[in-house]
């Protein structure tokens, strides 16, 4: 059960829905009747598919990479095809939700192009010959998913049509979320190195990924302040966490210089500016 729970990596599930319920509740502020048996298909449809990209990451593993610690070639067999066996159950209960959203009238051609979109990004980041994972786009494709594919999702189903309140909170969302995985990838180089994994990280070097990782932090807030010169006041609750993306600079700036890491702090840290950001975020629109 402990290894199943690791390799389903809850804390993306944990993303996945907070961003959903991001998407979901802008409708409502912009006048839209919110309708709470769609909310949660979607919510449910959005999960399985988080799921499956997780495990299906972990069952197309190249057999050289141990999926756990300590593992015996038995136990690592039998949890790949597990892994394989939820991954179908999630994508067939995906299919089932689509059709009862469809028979409900609930989902929209553009809310139908998302669900299409999130299948397709599960599948290239996971599954060969494409497997995004392998080719050192999987951290751009995750950022992706979680940030903008469905939060898009969460707000078609309820506002049936696109907004531009929308476009402007989840680009510099997703822009958050790549330097958080990013991050990430710092703190997993060497065993990235060891067994040869396409990262990222190591796809751009050192050298270039620290400059592009402060860059994707100046470019979210930009976008931010941007918004609120558009008349989208409400998202001022977005720089509640420019201090910890400030400290999130800082701390990556001086591991770059030689300083002494301390990976905790920093993955904590940019965990916090995309996790905190969302949820204020989310928290403003449920209170209005």
């Amino acid at each position: 059960m402990t290894s199943f729970l690791k390799l389903s990596r809850p804390l993306h599930l944990l993303l996945a829905a907070l961003t959903y319920i991001l998407g979901a509740s802008i409708p409502a502020y912009l006048g839209k009747t919110f309708q709470s048996l769609t909310f949660a298909l979607g919510l449910g449809g959005v999960l399985f598919a988080q799921l499956s990209m997780s495990l299906l990451a972990e069952v197309f593993r190249p057999h050289n990479e141990p999926l756990v610690e300590d593992e015996t070639p038995r136990q690592k067999e039998t949890l790949r095809n597990n892994a394989l066996y939820i991954s179908i159950a999630a994508l067939a209960a995906i299919a089932f939700i689509a059709f009862t959203l469809y028979t409900n009238q609930s989902l929209s051609l553009p809310a139908f192009s998302f669900l299409l979109l999130s299948l397709v990004i599960v599948l290239a980041y996971a599954i060969p010959p494409i497997r995004l994972l392998d080719r050192g786009f999987g951290e751009l494709a995750l950022a992706a998913h979680i940030a903008y594919v469905i939060p898009s999702i969460g707000f078609l189903l309820q506002a049936k049509e696109n907004h531009r309140l929308l476009t402007v909170i989840i680009i510099p969302l997703t822009a958050l979320a790549l330097a958080y995985f990013l991050v990430v990838n710092f703190t997993t180089f060497p065993a990235d190195q060891k067994y040869q994994r396409a990262t990222l990280l190591r796809r751009l070097t050192w050298e270039r990924a620290v400059p592009l990782h402060h860059s994707l932090i100046a470019f979210a807030y930009i976008l931010f302040a941007v918004a609120l010169l558009l008349r989208f006041s409400i998202l001022w609750t977005a720089f509640i966490t420019l201090p910890f993306a400030l400290l999130q600079v800082i701390l990556l700036r001086n591991i770059s210089l030689g300083g002494k890491p301390n990976w905790i702090l920093l993955t904590s840290t940019a965990l916090a500016v995309f996790g905190l950001t969302t949820y204020f975020i989310t928290l403003t629109f449920w209170l209005r």
